[in-house]
């Protein structure tokens, strides 16, 4: 039994080394990869931003910077409601700014419809993307969010995002603004 059980402590202390190395590397190594959803230049600029559920987390608290009632021929059919009854509030993450005629890559905006009573009539949102996603539509992907700012799923399972979104009406109607496809600000 003497024999066994120093056989076995020469054994443990063996393994304890690599063991301890591995899980060091381990760390180190998931500590230098890139997060998932960014992927940044030399010089720490965005060259791409994949929005997730996370993005619009708790966008109400992002900044207002139009609060829109009723009617707006602009608009025609989009963004549920376009009647008196509607009003429609646009939040911009970070405040964000055009420079240059042109929208950070990273800029998320959120429309969200509600009717006189305060019911969510309905909820949409753009980000630029960037990386060449859309360079027809300027790379600004379009969303439909839940009232929790989860992106929503069609009937399929399938997240409702992209740039052809509605049949590309979204960038179809956005191509029309004045700059880089927002109305707003």
């Amino acid at each position: 039994m003497h024999i066994n059980t120093k056989i076995m402590y020469i054994m443990k202390r063996k393994l304890f080394f690599p063991i301890i190395m591995l899980f060091a590397s381990m760390i180190v190594f998931s500590s230098c990869t890139k997060d998932e959803d960014t992927e940044e230049t030399p010089d720490n600029t965005l060259t791409e931003y994949i929005a997730d559920n996370n993005s619009f987390a708790n966008f109400r608290s992002f900044t207002k910077v139009a609060e829109n009632n009723g009617p707006d021929p602009a608009l025609g059919m989009a963004h549920s409601g376009n009647d008196s009854t509607v009003t429609r509030y646009i939040y911009f993450k970070d405040d964000a700014s055009v420079s240059n005629g042109q929208y950070p890559i990273g800029t998320i905006i959120v429309k969200e419809s509600k009717n006189t009573s305060g019911s969510v009539a309905e909820v949409t949102a753009m980000v630029k993307r960037g990386n060449n996603f859309d360079s027809g539509g300027n790379n600004w992907e379009y969303f439909m969010l839940e009232t929790d700012g989860k992106i929503a799923m069609d009937g399929s399972g399938m997240a409702m995002r992209g740039a052809s979104l509605m049949g590309g009406m979204c960038n179809s109607c956005h191509s029309n603004a004045a700059i880089d496809y927002i109305f707003s600000k």
